[in-house]
């Protein structure tokens, strides 16, 4: 029997393209610090898009904490919500409408999450990436790692831990 042709990658880049669009994009508060998603293969970056807005300190001038907090949450959440829903996606389980609109799709909650701030955060575009140390079906620790011109030099890391949602069928 022959194997189905497979699809094209434009095709499958685009459900992809669409899928972590559309899981960014059902965030309000992603949208409002304008955090922005760079996917490189199965790999994801966070921009976080410079605004005067994000300043906290204007002598300094200086990224907000809070906002590089949420910046690094934001990494962690997004990274390990695409690693969970990744497979139903590839599978044509789930598409992009059906991640804002389907109340049966659960990002993960935090538990504990506790950041370490290196440097000041100039006034200009940050980038973060996530690694997911261990991840379960109940439980997820993440570490995620903060730049903004040089990957060598972070400005802010931390790590978190998370609860993992629990898919419909395996509650009980």
């Amino acid at each position: 029997m022959a194997r189905p042709r497979p699809e094209p990658m434009q095709v499958v880049k685009q459900r992809r393209d669409a899928a972590l669009h559309a899981l960014v994009g059902g965030v309000p508060y992603i949208r409002f610090l304008n955090i922005s998603f760079d996917r490189r293969g199965d790999e994801l970056t966070s921009v976080l898009n410079f605004d005067d807005k994000l300043i906290g300190n204007p002598l300094l001038p200086a990224i907000h904490g809070g906002v590089t907090a949420a910046f690094l949450e934001v990494t962690a959440v997004i990274t390990l919500s695409w690693e969970h829903l990744f497979p139903r996606i590839e599978g044509g389980e789930i598409d992009a409408d059906a991640i804002v609109t389907d109340d049966s799709i659960r990002f993960p909650k935090t538990i504990d999450f506790t950041v370490d701030y290196l440097r000041s955060g100039l006034p200009r575009d940050a980038y973060a990436r996530a690694f997911i140390s261990r991840a379960g079906r109940r439980y997820a620790s993440v570490r995620v790692e903060a730049w903004q011109d040089n990957h060598a030099k972070l400005f802010a890391q931390a790590t978190g831990h998370f609860l993992m949602p629990q898919s419909p069928s395996a509650k009980g």
